[in-house]
């Protein structure tokens, strides 16, 4: 009888060691879920920088076009 707990206990405890992991594997999951969120979120804000970038020297292109020729750079 007590191998029969003993042995029981052991594997009540695997068990629970086991399902342990796999909540850490799922968190750990679901944490390079958010990392991998987060970096494609500040891709996307870098290329809405580069785009207003952009514009901007468009822009500034434009006001050199207006000018008369004598004052464009």
């Amino acid at each position: 009888m007590g191998m029969e707990d003993g042995i029981e206990r052991l594997q009540k405890w695997e068990g629970r060691r086991e399902e342990g992991g796999r909540r850490e594997r799922e968190r750990e999951r679901e944490r390079e879920r958010e990392r991998e969120r987060a970096r494609r979120e500040r891709e996307r804000e870098r290329e809405r920088e580069r785009e207003r970038e952009r514009e901007r020297e468009r822009e500034r292109g434009r006001e050199r076009e207006s000018m008369s020729p004598s004052l464009a750079i």
